[in-house]
């Protein structure tokens, strides 16, 4: 057995082989969070969900997603945590079975909630990552890893909208329960165990985290960022599919899909941001990938042409998207690592479970926001986000001043 002592004592730097497991085992689980979110219509057509409930179908697992954050990952400062992943993955498992199965809007929104909840096995796993490898190259690592969580992310849903055209809805959560049953058994053959050093109870940790909340400035400045960056993320990938299948551009699901894959570049920057985090410019580095969030809004809400230069226009806009919050992501991260091993799982579930609540909000208000006021409000909204987060960063240079 591999304990977390005898992997910082070694000091020996992770190896290649591992980051690529981690990352395609991250990305293979988050993805379960996305499935359904250009498959809104269809699933809300076969569970008899109303189209005000509609956003619930994604929302449901991104607020599952979150309780797991804060109540299970945690744990990972407590429980041996290869035995914590294939638990949870298997919990995944059978929600997703569940899904593949429902035929009303009660089963098809209990089983996304499970699946929020269980998914949280990615973000236990994240954290080796930093564990396995040397302080100097400890946000090349983090950044190789979100990588793999972030091609989840963004490539689940055009998966899911190819895998829908071709075998129905249905298809997607069976094949995906799958693969992950197909996971579980390699994590547990070739993941080392990672034991925390023996301390507190359970209740004890979840009360420390708290505390951790109001002694630790990095956390609550880096989770506000990345919250409001990822309700325009969720915010513009809910409702980007309604518009592309609208009369605007009356896109099929093939093309809505090959959108959504050409948006994919702008996960390049996770790498890069971790390269950069690094050597230091991480601040600088922030303030860029959140204004480029805010540009990549305005693009879409001021540009007015035909249908394929409006098309050319949001497709740009998503790779800036992407490519901004795939970068403060990993910036955040790798500060929020920075401050103590034994810490690290609190200090990741208090991190993911703040951002992904504004995951959650964008979510929700996308769908209706669109119903409401077409694109043109949605991206006014879009907007919004990014700019709260950046008026936030100008106070870290007043702070700094003092």
């Amino acid at each position: 057995m591999e304990t977390a002592s005898a992997i910082q004592g070694k000091q020996q730097d992770i190896a290649g082989w591992m980051i690529t497991l981690l990352a395609a085992a991250c990305g293979i689980i988050v993805a379960n969070l996305y499935y359904a979110q250009p498959l809104i219509g269809p699933i809300a057509a076969a569970t008899g969900i109303s189209p005000g409930a509609a956003g619930l179908i994604v929302t449901l697992a991104q607020v599952g997603y979150g309780l797991g954050l804060l109540f299970i990952v945690p744990a990972g400062d407590l429980l041996e945590n290869r035995k914590l992943v294939v638990s949870l993955m298997v919990i995944t498992c059978i929600a997703l079975v569940g899904a593949a199965y429902a035929n009303n809007a009660t089963q098809f929104f209990l089983a996304a909630f499970i699946i929020g909840v269980s998914s949280v096995g990615a973000q236990v796993l994240v954290p080796y990552a930093a564990h396995m490898s040397l302080p100097e190259t400890r946000g090349r690592a983090v950044g190789n890893v979100m990588s793999g969580l972030l091609m989840g992310i963004l490539l689940a849903r055009p998966l899911a909208s190819l895998v829908a055209d071709l075998l129905g809805w249905h298809a997607i959560f069976g094949l995906s329960a799958v693969a992950i049953a197909l996971l579980a058994l390699v994590l547990l053959r070739y993941l080392p165990q990672r034991r925390p050093p023996a301390g507190m109870h359970y209740f004890a940790l979840l009360a420390s985290m708290w505390h951790l909340v109001k002694t630790t400035p990095v956390l609550r400045r880096r989770s506000m960022y990345h919250a409001l960056a990822f309700a325009a993320f969720s915010l513009f990938w809910t409702t980007s599919p309604l518009w592309l299948a609208s009369p605007a551009f009356n896109m099929s699901q093939q093309g809505i899909a090959l959108f959504a894959f050409a948006g994919v570049i702008g996960v390049i920057a996770a790498p890069i941001a971790g390269r950069v985090a690094d050597r230091g410019w991480s601040r600088p580095a922030t303030g860029i990938a959140m204004l480029s969030i805010a540009v990549a809004f305005l693009l879409t809400h001021f540009w007015s042409g035909g249908r394929e230069s409006s098309l050319a226009v949001l497709l740009a806009a998503a790779i800036l998207l992407d490519f901004g919050v795939s970068a403060n992501l990993v910036l955040s991260q790798r500060a929020i690592y920075a401050l103590g091993g034994e810490i690290r799982s609190r200090l990741n579930g208090l991190f993911m479970a703040t951002f992904f609540g504004g995951g959650a909000l964008g979510s929700a208000l996308g769908a209706w926001i669109y119903a409401e006021g077409g694109w043109s409000a949605t991206s006014l909204l879009g907007f919004a986000f990014p700019a709260m987060a950046l008026l936030y960063y100008f106070t870290e240079f007043r702070a700094t001043a003092r």
